[in-house]
């Protein structure tokens, strides 16, 4: 009991304002939590507070296009949390009549949920004894104990989640799980922990065997793939412009895009112009220019994509129907989000 009456003493005193932490209503804390996954609560704030604000209740949120859901959520990346999150309000709104489910199990059946998500919702809002396991209890856990089983692993991933669950304090496990959690976020650091002001540093194992650097452990990644992309901007003489909606799995499913040509390497202009997919698109005669003159280079979790923006201008495009002044109102990609945040067509 001394590790989580530590943590939850340091938490008292230590815990950051955050507007989720003054409900236990479970729409604000799932949305929270799906937010702030892979992304740091500084840069999620934001979206959190446009989110309630525009979606009040999980019916709003429902009644919602899917366009609009990803409009908002375009810079936060990872846009299957936004599609889940989207789909799971329609089944809470429609099938459980606006009501979450108040268990772990249940919270499991949602779309988007998964054993952390469930155990953060079921403690804050239910005190339901789950012990949640995130980053930053990762982290807390392998440097005090001194565990050096890889966190990314089938083992570990079982390993820590059991041993969390034997240390969760079950009379207040909501503030528990938002203490070790905070702890691991502040103090804990990854990089330069408070390890001179830490209330666990007479009993932690790194700490006193000098791992603090070494824990915890990851399994290599995986190859990173290198992909080749060249957006074709499109503008005519009316003002159009082509952007169509990604079908199919993918991390940018339901965004907009401009017509793509991919290639296994960096081409230039006159490879351009010549690919098949370029001359198939573009019948008529056309003007060509780069617009990023060093390559852009845009890194996901498993991939790099080397990007080219190309601005083709044209007197008529049969596919060309959007208009550049309405361009602001498609969900994109955050690649070229960025592009359309510094690239200003000129009118005819």
């Amino acid at each position: 009991m001394k590790f989580s009456n530590t943590l939850i003493y340091w938490y008292l005193q230590n815990n950051r304002e955050l507007p989720w932490r003054k409900t236990k209503n479970p729409y604000f804390v799932w949305l929270s939590e799906i937010m702030l996954q892979q992304t740091r609560v500084a840069q999620g704030m934001a979206y959190y507070l446009k989110f309630t604000d525009k979606f009040p209740t999980v019916f709003d949120l429902a009644k919602a296009e899917e366009s609009r859901v990803l409009k908002m959520w375009q810079g936060l990346g990872y846009y299957s949390r936004a599609r889940n999150l989207h789909y799971t309000a329609k089944q809470v709104a429609k099938e459980l009549n606006g009501q979450f489910p108040a268990t772990y199990k249940e919270l499991l059946k949602l779309k988007g949920i998964g054993d952390y998500t469930a155990s953060a919702i079921a403690s804050i809002c239910f005190n339901e004894p789950n012990a949640v396991v995130d980053g930053n209890v990762y982290r807390v856990l392998s440097r005090y104990f001194g565990i050096k089983t890889p966190i990314n692993s089938s083992a570990g991933i079982k390993e820590f989640k059991t041993l969390a669950q034997t240390l969760i304090d079950t009379a207040q496990s909501g503030t528990y799980n938002q203490a070790i959690m905070d702890f691991g976020a502040l103090h804990c650091k990854p990089q330069n922990p408070l390890c001179e002001t830490c209330p666990l540093a007479d009993s932690c194992v790194a700490l006193e065997k000098k791992l603090i650097k070494e824990l915890p452990v990851k399994e290599k990644k995986i190859k990173v793939r290198n992909r080749y992309f060249n957006f074709l901007v499109i503008k005519t003489e009316d003002e159009t412009t082509i952007l169509s909606q990604r079908k199919g799995k993918g991390i940018w499913q339901g965004l907009y895009q401009f017509p793509l040509i991919e290639g296994t390497e960096s081409i230039n202009k006159n490879e351009l112009i010549a690919s098949k997919e370029f001359v198939n698109l573009f019948p008529n005669e056309t003007t060509i220019s780069l617009f990023n003159k060093k390559e852009i280079v845009h890194k996901l979790s498993h991939q790099h994509l080397h990007t080219q923006f190309w601005i083709v201008e044209t007197k008529f495009a049969s596919k060309a129907t959007i208009k550049w002044s309405e361009i602001e109102k498609y969900p994109v990609p955050v690649l070229i989000a960025n592009f359309l945040e510094v690239y200003q067509p000129k009118s005819n």
